[in-house]
């Protein structure tokens, strides 16, 4: 089984990388297989990889399951 977390792009790169966050852990992810990324679009990453960009809706949605997984299981939240 294959996990892709949501990330936020903060910052992109010249060389088709980005900073992305997710639940205040930064990362540097690879923008190479999604197009016209920008800075605020929410992606999936897997392998260090952005593999699919969310719509608004979708990132909304996905977010709000995460909170509520983690408040199910008394940690903080996950995402900013």
């Amino acid at each position: 089984m294959c996990l892709a977390v949501p990330y936020t792009i903060r910052e992109i790169f010249d060389d088709g990388g980005a900073r992305a966050v997710s639940g205040g852990v930064e990362a540097e992810v690879r923008l190479d297989l999604i197009d016209n990324p920008t800075v605020g679009d929410t992606v999936l990453v897997h392998a260090g990889f952005a593999i699919q960009k969310l719509d608004r809706g979708e990132s909304e949605e996905l977010l709000a399951l995460w909170d509520e997984i983690n408040r199910a299981a008394g940690t903080s939240a996950f995402y900013d």
